[in-house]
């Protein structure tokens, strides 16, 4: 099944709905990357929560950035999601490993730890909005509903999972729920929309029983005024890292810097963090550099 996200809304426009399915980019990243079984699971929920999140955003160009940094093994996470459909992201310590939690799930929570979550939202002009909130479990789902509920006075149902064994990533998605304004004040419809969202097991349960969004959707909101969005956004890891980019920032590094790298390495290697992207720049490249630098070091004077 193709990575996607649809859209909809529910109580005449009262509720918006966001669901994705994030398999095949989960596992793009866990090769990448060479992820754990856990580490899989903590990168995969928050690649689909930015995606959701980015889904929101109405200028193109705009993108959300998730920072997960807590005291647990696995360090921190960082993900860049476009309202583009295009996701990508790293997690500091990729080979830690847990056993499962008390739940006999992958403890997402225990690697994580206790810290913060930091989200930074480019809406493709002016300065990009930021904001910092505690974590509340580390298991990521938890953690971005309780930012959204916090730092955007939304209330919110967002539940994200992956499913990863030895053949690797096999399901991964999410599903956000937002009471909008118009509607926040109608507690019989708040109520209900929390008593259905409760009675969910997970995300990855309904893809492996071959549930699509719709039927998904129509399960949760079915009697609710559904409102299915027909288009269908395609996602996909994607990294716009390129070899120029990595010359323009080994050219900051400055004459005395390159030259060293001439003289010790014959070159210099360098590797994106978010996708793993190996880059070589030989000594021929590195001259280049110091060219252009004395050039524009003598146009000035």
């Amino acid at each position: 099944m193709a990575d996607k996200l649809i859209r909809a809304t529910a109580a005449e426009g009262g509720i918006r709905a966001v669901g994705a399915i994030t398999t095949q980019l989960t596992e793009a990243a866990r090769q990448r990357h060479g992820l754990s079984y856990v580490a899989s699971a903590a990168l995969g929920r928050t690649m689909v929560s930015g995606l959701l999140m980015a889904s929101s955003m109405k200028r193109q160009g705009s993108r959300v950035n998730i920072r997960v940094k807590g005291d647990g093994p696995l360090g921190g996470i960082l993900v860049d999601a476009g309202l583009d459909g295009t996701v990508r992201g790293y997690v500091q310590n990729s080979a830690i490993e847990l056993p499962p939690n008390a739940e006999g799930k992958l403890d997402v929570g225990g690697a994580v730890g206790n810290g913060y979550l930091y989200v930074v939202k480019d809406i493709g002009y002016g300065y990009p909005y930021s904001s910092t909130v505690e974590l509340v479990s580390g298991e990521i789902g938890d953690d971005v509903t309780n930012y959204l509920v916090r730092s955007e006075q939304t209330p919110s149902a967002l539940i994200v999972g992956v499913f990863v064994n030895s053949s690797g990533v096999t399901a991964a998605g999410g599903l956000l729920v937002q009471v909008l304004p118009k509607a926040a004040r109608d507690e019989a419809l708040v109520e209900k929309l929390e008593s259905r969202v409760s009675t969910l097991t997970g995300f990855t349960p309904l893809l492996q029983a071959g549930k699509t969004l719709p039927e998904i959707f129509q399960g949760l909101l079915g009697d609710m005024g559904l409102n299915i969005f027909p288009e269908t956004q395609m996602l996909k890891f994607h990294c716009g890292c390129s070899f120029d980019r990595v010359l323009g920032a080994l050219k900051m590094l400055g004459k005395d810097e390159l030259q060293d790298m001439i003289v010790k390495d014959n070159g210099a290697e360098a590797t994106c963090d978010f996708c793993g992207t190996v880059y070589q720049a030989n000594k021929d490249h590195l001259s280049q550099l110091i060219f252009d630098l004395q050039a524009e070091s003598s146009a000035t004077v």
